[in-house]
């Protein structure tokens, strides 16, 4: 539902605008305010899981995101839409960290990637099939009141989710259950800094002029000191995210790729949404229907991807980020070929492809990534990574858009040249990805080929312990 949430307004913006009257400054809060909460509350609810046990946060978090829903659905003008979604996005924040989280406490590390393989495709066809089902929705319910039940699907559901969570999650193991710091000066920098990253990312349409990205110069000032704070802080407590996460080359490496590939991937279905609606004038059914494709990829790949990542590791997320490219590549070409109203037919081999190799990249990436990571940190780092992704869509929703937008203005309206110059833009971003991800490779096996054979971690050893040298004789 959370994910659901990000893609599934898209096509809901025309039927809102109509319903509550809403102007374009309400669309975009509706929009942007969702992704903006989302990203804020990540990691302090994943160390609030972390020190408070994660089944009570995470029933917590989907209980307010069920009602926030509701209410979004009961809307009856903008101000209340905008406010909802505002909470509906910080209980996603919420309640997200603790899933990653208790896959980390629920299964050891050998058997994590298949439930990290069916989260993966959960994330992969949530987002992208939400077009469809928002589509479908306003089908049924008409253009004016349709986009309400937008919102109310998720009532039901959610509903029928607390129960089943409360039943069915273990709780926090009575010997963890004592108090632990939660760290509220590193919350506040940390939040404060992802505020002024991410505000003129998701503004970057509605606010005119360049002053804007001063608020970045004031995120590294901020950051910075978060990055300080957290390194006195850890001497005598435990940090809201600890800093060594960042010297494991598996974390460093997989968080980068993740923000990267989310700029790209999330950004090509925000641009090919309005060239479908508004470009070639389909229905919000349609533009659905046009990106199924990518979503049954996804829901395969990641399935079977989630099952092999232990064995072939990050050369997979490799292999999948240049079916990415390939497919991407195919729908710039099938654009070029068949401009007009066959262009989504003539896109679907392609976005298959894309989404194949979408569902190789993100369960196996995550997988990989939090593979050294320690359970009882497994909600922060997981709300880590998640950050990362929040923010890399954010920039690559702001510069996909900003140069589809440009394009758009220069040619006076042809919306097949603007679609085809943003998906090259974001097929940018996921060859930087790419470079990252064959860094790890080459970087892994040279390190494996350096490492002695007679040198052991004890099993259960913390990842950023010492390698005792069993080696040495009495």
């Amino acid at each position: 539902m959370t994910l659901l949430d990000v893609s599934i307004v898209n096509v809901a913006i025309p039927s809102i605008r109509t319903g509550l009257h809403a102007t374009q400054s309400d669309v975009q809060w509706v929009l942007s305010g969702y992704a903006l909460a989302f990203g804020l509350t990540l990691v302090p609810a994943g160390r609030y899981g972390d020190a408070r046990g994660r089944r009570n946060v995470f029933i917590a978090g989907l209980a307010l995101f069920t009602v926030a829903s509701a209410a979004a659905g009961l809307a009856q003008h903008a101000t209340w839409l905008v406010a909802a979604r505002l909470v509906q996005g910080g209980a996603a924040g919420v309640l997200n960290p603790q899933v990653v989280a208790l896959i980390q406490q629920l299964f050891p590390p050998a058997e994590r990637g298949r439930p990290f393989g069916l989260m993966g495709a959960t994330v992969g066809i949530s987002t992208a099939i939400g077009p469809l089902l928002g589509g479908l929705l306003i089908q049924f319910a008409g253009a004016q009141e349709g986009w309400r039940w937008v919102f109310y699907v998720n009532v039901p559901v959610g509903i029928a989710a607390v129960v089943l969570g409360w039943r069915l999650i273990p709780p926090r193991p009575k010997e963890r259950r004592r108090r632990e710091s939660l760290d509220p000066v590193g919350v506040a920098l940390l939040g404060a800094g992802v505020l002024l990253v991410l505000l003129p990312l998701v503004q970057e349409q509605q606010w005119p002029g360049q002053e804007k990205w001063l608020l970045l110069i004031a995120a590294a000032v901020v950051l910075a000191g978060f990055v300080g704070w957290e390194r006195r802080h850890a001497r005598h407590r435990e940090p809201v995210v600890d800093l060594g996460l960042f010297q494991l080359r598996s974390y460093a490496l997989g968080a980068l790729i993740g923000l990267l590939y989310f700029a790209g991937f999330t950004a090509i279905f925000f641009v090919y949404t309005l060239y479908l609606q508004s470009g070639l004038g389909y229905s919000a059914l349609l533009a659905g229907l046009a990106v199924t494709p990518f979503a049954l990829g996804s829901a395969v790949a990641a399935t079977v991807g989630g099952r092999v990542v232990n064995r072939f590791g990050r050369p997979l997320v490799a292999v999948g980020l240049a079916l990415v490219v390939t497919g991407l590549a195919g729908i710039a070409g099938a654009v070029s070929l068949v401009p007009g109203h066959a262009a989504p037919l003539a896109t679907a081999a392609p976005l298959l492809l894309a989404g194949l190799g979408s569902g190789l990249v993100i369960a196996p990436n995550q997988a990989i990534t939090l593979s050294e990571v320690p359970p009882r940190m497994g909600g922060s780092a997981g709300a880590m990574m998640q950050v990362c992704q929040r923010i890399g869509s954010a920039v690559g929703i702001a510069v996909v858009g900003s140069v589809f937008f440009a394009d758009l203005a220069a040619t006076g309206g042809h919306w097949s040249q603007a679609f085809r110059v943003a998906l090259i833009v974001a097929i940018g971003l996921v060859l930087v990805a790419l470079a990252a991800a064959l860094t790890d490779v080459f970087s892994g096996r040279r390190t494996t080929r350096q490492r002695t054979p007679d040198v052991h971690r004890p099993p259960g050893a913390h990842p950023f312990e010492p390698v005792p040298d069993r080696r040495r004789r009495p």
